[in-house]
């Protein structure tokens, strides 16, 4: 088992704005094999998913309710100890000024090809750091900020009428995820930025690490010369089109404030082992 990788500048994205880290391979090829495996329809009961407009999720860890508390479930058997997905970003010390130290709830997310997410926050429930696995395929990942007006406040307006803020929609920072990566989005990248994936079935590079997004419009990926795989390292570099697959993701975070067990009571237990 691979031991957790400690965050450093080696692995800081270039253009960001504080702090968000890519890790390569951070899993191995056998162990995305296991958590696919334990992920699919097949082995996952059919139960467990929720199914939303544009993808499919379970919860892990348990569910957040009122007042942003976390019921908490113990995790999956099928990530600990092999492999050990929580300890391994335990031992990235991205999480070590968080309420737990380590992540205490993980989202699986299935996006199938052509499915994304709209630009979003990840809410007031958590602690600011996030880390996302991703598996079985690539993706490319944006960053947006918020348009502000000449006076420097933010602008009111569509397209998020939950806020009333506008979003800029050229992204400030997009990086390409491998499968097996990781990518760790901490301090102001988490609480004063949106993060969204296009919904495209293929992504078109124009080479040097351009990427030509949806309406023609170019994106630099900051993170292309530090792309290890292959067949997708040189799509980056040389040009070309990468197709996108059925790709899941773990979306592992710290809810801050967690509902303990009652006195002589233990964590329920998940069935999703």
């Amino acid at each position: 088992m691979q031991s957790g990788r400690i965050l450093s500048n080696d692995l800081l994205i270039s253009g960001a704005l504080t702090a968000a880290y890519y890790i390569p391979d951070f899993i191995t090829a056998d162990e995305e094999s296991y958590l696919l495996r334990k992920a699919s329809i097949h082995e996952s009961p059919k139960q467990k998913w929720k199914t939303l407009a544009n993808r499919r999720l379970q919860l892990w860890g348990g569910e957040i309710l009122r007042k942003n508390i976390l019921f908490r479930e113990e995790m999956p058997r099928f990530l600990t100890p092999y492999p050990d997905i929580v300890g391994r970003l335990k031992g990235t010390k991205a999480f070590e000024s968080s309420p737990h130290g380590e992540p205490n709830h993980i989202i699986l997310n299935e996006y199938l090809a052509g499915q994304g997410i709209m630009p979003h926050e990840d809410g007031p429930s958590y602690y600011p750091v996030v880390a996302t696995l991703s598996l079985g395929s690539h993706a490319v990942f944006h960053y947006y900020s918020y348009s502000k007006s000449e006076d420097g406040s933010m602008q009111v307006g569509s397209p998020r009428p939950s806020s009333g803020r506008t979003i800029n929609p050229a992204p400030v920072l997009s990086v390409f995820l491998e499968p097996r990566s990781v990518i760790i989005t901490t301090g102001d990248m988490y609480t004063s930025h949106l993060h969204g994936i296009d919904e495209v079935t293929d992504d078109n590079f124009m080479g040097n690490g351009r990427l030509r997004c949806q309406a023609g419009k170019e994106v630099m990926v900051s993170n292309w010369q530090a792309v290890r795989a292959e067949g997708m390292r040189d799509v980056l570099h040389f040009g070309g089109t990468l197709a996108r697959k059925t790709r899941f993701s773990l979306t592992c975070r710290d809810v801050e404030k967690a509902a303990a067990p009652l006195k002589g009571q233990a964590l329920r237990t998940s069935s999703r082992g």
